[in-house]
């Protein structure tokens, strides 16, 4: 079986790091990834995917990414459950092997 995947779009907030009790950083991230078409109003619309990043990939993207950079994410679909007030939630994200730096937010987004 094959379980990969490869995305390119912008940060949509700033990546915040954070610790295991066992010392492993560990980051969540959201991307913005614009579809290939437009929608019947004539826009482009934008899929929201969860990441996570692990150990030195989320250090690197915590310190040099930033919300509105470009990155290029590799890796897997998991996907995973938990119960929450007598309710089954399911939760699909992307487990991120790589995360490449493309650039940042344009010129004439940059707040001053």
């Amino acid at each position: 079986m094959i379980n990969q995947v490869i995305l390119v779009g912008r940060l949509t907030r700033d990546p915040e790091i954070r610790y295991t009790q066992e010392g492993q950083a560990v980051a969540n991230v959201t991307l913005a990834v614009s579809r290939n078409f437009k929608s019947n109003a004539g826009e482009i619309e934008a899929d929201f995917v969860n990441c996570t990043l692990w150990r030195k990939t989320a250090e690197n993207t915590a310190n040099y990414c930033k919300k509105g950079s470009i990155v290029g994410v590799s890796g897997r679909i998991q996907t995973r459950s938990y119960e929450n007030n007598g309710k089954r939630v399911y939760v699909t994200e992307v487990l991120a092997e790589s995360v490449k730096f493309m650039g940042g937010k344009p010129r004439e987004l940059v707040e001053q």
